[in-house]
């Protein structure tokens, strides 16, 4: 049986928010969205709350703190290690996908430029994660 995940998304793009926001509807599952628009906003939201995310879809070319940094970061922390990080990226760059693995990333997807894919490919993610049991430890 598929849960409900509490998802942070840490993206600085509006209509990459929005898309997400859509997709979710448009799919018509129960999970919610708390967002960050950067890295050092997702750092404070995750210390100051008691209910830690189930998973963090993370944007890798953000300000302030790019995704890599953010990645090691989290990784580092042993209160938020555990938390599963998939990157949603338009870097195809090989040496940016050796980084998030070498740094403990847990998925690594690329946006397609058609909705259509973009809504497959995150039904596919989202519907592994609900189904994850390695979840709210």
């Amino acid at each position: 049986m598929e849960k409900s995940l509490k998802i942070l998304l840490v993206e600085d793009n509006l209509i990459e928010i929005m898309k997400m926001k859509r997709t979710i509807s448009l799919l018509d599952l129960e999970h919610t969205i708390q967002e960050a628009n950067n890295g050092e906003e997702a750092l404070k939201f995750l210390e100051s709350t008691s209910k830690l995310p189930d998973i963090i879809l993370l944007d890798l070319n953000m300000p302030k703190i790019s995704g890599i940094e953010f990645l090691k970061i989290t990784k580092q922390n042993d209160d938020l290690k555990h938390i599963p990080v998939i990157i949603l990226t338009t870097s195809s760059n090989q040496k940016d996908l050796i980084e998030c693995y070498r740094t403990g990333m847990s998925g690594y997807v690329l946006k397609p430029l058609k909705y259509e894919d973009y809504v497959k490919k995150m039904e596919t993610v989202l519907a592994y994660w609900s189904l994850n049991e390695l979840r709210s430890l």
